[in-house]
């Protein structure tokens, strides 16, 4: 199976970039046997865009990511994902468009997965803020976005950390300096560290 893929924004992304950017889904939220793969998940959960659209509707969509949230579970996860960022070539690598890091094993795994490919950009939208504070040495070519609407946002510093916020319209995330990655995946990881996001 494909553990890499591209939704419509990262086909457009890709094309706008020139880039090859491939996104990694496990199921939002909780999987089909009631394991949380966002464990601090908190106002989100009510307007998650995972939770909408193909994912609800698609049966073989929710399928797919239940089996690529058991093979991130095994010690076979970080091999077989090396092979498939080097058979896409990609230059990107979004860790969850769906889903988030729901433990420290398993983030210790692309932190892994990051040093084994130096010369591929990995970033990844997370509410799992507290793995982390303090606690883990993030290669330089992964990037984080720590992402509002978690139990812990006390801990996002918004003058020094990349973080994204949700607004109702382009107008109020621009007048609020906010950078707009809403259509082009990649504006996440640019010097401003103040990711806006519009809500739909």
């Amino acid at each position: 199976m494909n553990l890499l893929t591209q939704n419509a924004k990262m086909k457009k992304t890709s094309k706008e970039n020139k880039a090859k950017i491939f996104n990694f889904s496990i199921p939002a939220y909780k999987t089909r046997s009631g394991k949380v793969t966002c464990p601090f998940a908190k106002e989100c959960v009510k307007y998650c865009y995972a939770q909408k659209g193909n994912y609800t509707r698609f049966p073989k969509a929710q399928e797919l990511m239940e089996q690529k949230y058991k093979i991130s579970k095994t010690d076979t996860f970080i091999p077989l994902m090396n092979e498939e960022i080097k058979k896409k070539k990609a230059t990107h690598v979004r860790i969850h468009d769906s889903g988030d890091f729901y433990s420290i094993n398993y983030l210790l795994k692309w932190i892994q997965i990051t040093n084994d490919n130096k010369d591929v950009i990995f970033y990844a939208y997370t509410k799992s803020i507290k793995f982390f504070k303090g606690c883990i040495n993030i290669p330089k070519n992964l990037k984080i976005i720590f992402s509002e609407g978690s139990k812990t946002d006390n801990l996002i510093n918004t003058a020094k950390d990349r973080h994204a916020r949700i607004f109702k319209s382009k107008e109020l995330l621009s007048a609020a300096g906010y950078i707009n990655a809403s259509d082009n995946d990649l504006k996440a990881i640019t010097d401003n560290k103040k990711v806006g996001l519009v809500y739909h």
